[in-house]
């Protein structure tokens, strides 16, 4: 039974045409560094230049549709059979939620993201490192990990949840097509390659943002060489562990994993509410949500066509397309996790709890850095801007017991980071094996190479730079495929509910004759 699974596997044309593309670009890269760079770089320039609009108006499009279905009559669907109950607890589904959809993105721009934002303001007439500045640089922060990043996971796991456990279709990013008529299996093979390069994509850039963080922390902490080998080095070891997580299954390795993932971040985020400054972190965090709410539409189109400034593409136009490549793998996973909830229960749980552990997280390290900065004169947003990467270590440099902190640090930087591929590496199983939910080792073991291979190539031609860029690229197909899946479902979730009310009227005279 397993070769013909592997068969299976291997005969698929969605695995092998996916994995040739992936396999011919990490070649690219490694034979030629410097123009897969070039290249990437002028046509992401050229995507994020002419349809940064089209992501932020598709992105705020996500968030109301994900509250529309919140607090309709559709919320009490639920996403499975009616009797069925949820498979995980709450706190196990919002750990796996939490660890699956920040990956090490979280600790990456903790601190680095308010200080950046605190030394060069967002908004023009904002003069920096002011009182003012901190305020709109923790409101940013505050946007930028909040409810549009979730509600692109939100729209793509429910689909494939939906579809899925109501309707009895495989879990494929094709099969929540079905509500716009999309039949053709061509087409459908189509999406799911799109989905796959997108998520191969989504997670290289998570996963190399990360290896350079633990590369800068190695470096300035324990003083270890600063080289080219050290990025490729850390990426084998993680390359062992997230594998081998991988092969211990979602109920054992990654659901694990999840969960020391969770303690560390409460544990980090209580030890820093109460050595930091406790009262300002608190105020800066209930002055940054109210500004968040009150500036909410503002940011969600906020664009700069009068004075051609780039912030906004740099940054908040980045994230959409960051996430929007990681939404199958995050999607998938989160619709694999969330059997027997109801779409309401679905809808607030991933697009609201894991923004608002976010925005605790930014309030206690990014409020605390900045706090340094405006009132103990430390200067950490000018060595954050020298080296984003080192950003979270020279702010522990700041605490008492520094090295068990950084160590620590390390640790959790490595979870997020093997919880996010391990989890990737078993989607990418079922996306690339026609949705069987238990895809073979050989086809989990060739992901985690080419992942590992194309993150490597990437950090060695470019860089943070080029990860950016190639998540720019690979987004905007899928953008278009978020739409439709949008349609899809609001149109599937109307014929259910037509469905019902046809049923009911037809019943009721049977009833009364009765």
């Amino acid at each position: 039974m397993r070769e013909n699974k592997e068969h299976t596997s291997y005969n698929n044309p969605v695995f092998k045409v996916s994995a040739i593309v992936v396999v011919l670009v990490a070649i690219w890269g490694a034979m030629s560094p410097e123009s897969l760079a070039k290249n990437a770089s002028a046509v992401s320039g050229l995507i994020n230049d002419s349809f940064g609009w089209f992501y932020l108006a598709s992105v705020a499009g996500f968030v109301a549709f994900c509250l529309f279905l919140a607090f309709s009559k559709y919320g009490k669907i639920k996403l499975g059979q009616e009797q069925e109950k949820p498979e995980f607890s709450f706190f196990a589904w919002i750990s796996m939620l939490f660890a699956a959809g920040f990956g090490a993105g979280i600790v990456f721009w903790g601190v680095a993201e308010p200080l950046t934002h605190f030394a060069t303001p967002p908004l023009a007439g904002v003069e920096p490192q002011s009182a003012e500045a901190a305020r709109v640089a923790m409101r940013y922060s505050f946007f930028n990990w909040g409810f549009h990043q979730w509600s692109v996971f939100t729209i793509v796991g429910l689909a494939l949840a939906y579809f899925q456990f109501r309707k009895k279709t495989k879990l494929l990013v094709s099969e929540t097509l079905d509500g716009v008529n999309i039949k053709k299996r061509s087409i459908k093979k189509t999406i799911n390659i799109l989905a796959i390069i997108a998520t191969v994509t989504g997670v290289a850039t998570s996963m190399g943002m990360g290896v350079l963080q633990i590369d800068a922390g190695l470096n300035y902490v324990f003083s270890l060489p600063n080289s080219t080998w050290m990025p490729l080095l850390i990426i084998g070891v993680m390359f062992v562990l997230y594998m081998t997580s991988a092969l211990t299954g979602l109920n054992k390795g990654i659901k694990i994993l999840s969960n020391t993932n969770m303690v560390l971040v409460i544990g980090f985020m209580l030890f820093f509410l109460f050595k930091g400054p406790t009262v300002f972190i608190l105020e800066s965090f209930v002055l940054a949500v109210g500004d968040y709410f009150q500036k909410f539409i503002e940011m969600s189109f906020f664009l700069t066509p009068y004075t051609g400034d780039k912030w906004v593409h740099d940054w908040t136009v980045f994230y959409w397309a960051w996430v929007i490549t990681w939404s199958p793998f995050v999607g998938s996973f989160v619709a694999r996790i969330s059997r027997g909830r109801t779409i309401r229960e679905f809808v607030i749980g991933v697009l609201i709890i894991p923004p608002v552990i976010a925005f605790m997280w930014m309030a206690i390290f990014g409020g605390t850095g900045i706090h340094m900065d405006l009132f103990q004169n430390t200067a950490l947003s000018n060595a954050v801007s020298q080296d984003v990467a080192t950003a979270i270590f020279v702010f522990l440099q700041e605490f008492p017991l520094y090295g068990i902190l950084s160590v620590l640090m390390l640790v959790l930087i490595a979870i997020f980071l093997i919880t996010s591929v391990d989890s990737t590496v078993y989607v990418l199983g079922i996306m690339s094996s026609n949705g069987n939910e238990n895809p073979s080792i050989a086809v989990k073991a060739i992901w985690g190479v080419l992942i590992a291979a194309i993150t490597g190539v990437l950090i060695v031609s470019s860089g943070l730079e080029g990860l950016q860029s190639v998540a720019l690229i690979a987004a905007l197909p899928f953008t278009i495929i978020m739409i439709l899946i949008s349609i899809s479902l609001f149109k599937s979730l109307h014929r259910e509910q037509k469905t019902v009310k046809e049923d009911i009227s037809e019943i009721a005279p049977q009833r009364e004759a009765q």
